[in-house]
């Protein structure tokens, strides 16, 4: 079963799709994310926007939590903290890579990574995820 596509198909028409992002690889414990870096998502000076990079974190983290959690769980975001180190210029691609901090029955805590190209940290992000049974 290929995880990464069917998190694709699942999310298509809702707003991770209208970004354009792309599951690349999703198990329990690593999430990773690409995401090309268009006009219609940048601000001024051809930049990836920094609402679009957070929506980009966050969504992944929100994947890594549905992974570890219980059957017929729901998952909202409860808390969301980015630092942006660097910029993406338009018609590159980012790249998101999520992984643990905590992993409980009512919370769970993860870090996104958002590289560019080069491998280069354009952005760090932590979020804690409320897992509604």
């Amino acid at each position: 079963m290929d995880i990464p596509a069917l998190i694709d198909e699942r999310l298509r028409e809702l707003f991770p799709g209208l970004l354009g992002m792309h599951f690349t690889e999703a198990t329990p414990d690593l999430v990773k994310a690409s995401l090309e870096v268009r006009p219609q998502i940048c601000t001024a000076g051809d930049i990836l926007h920094g609402g679009a990079i957070m929506a980009f974190a966050d969504t992944i983290g929100a994947v890594a939590t549905v992974l570890n959690m219980p059957s017929g769980a729901r998952t909202v975001t409860l808390e969301s903290k980015t630092n942006f180190l660097a910029s993406a210029k338009v018609g590159t691609q980012v790249t998101g890579e999520c992984t643990p901090l905590h992993r409980g029955k009512t919370t769970m805590t993860w870090q996104t990574r958002v590289l560019g190209e080069n491998g280069k940290l354009l952005a760090f992000v932590i979020q804690t995820q409320l897992v509604l049974q």
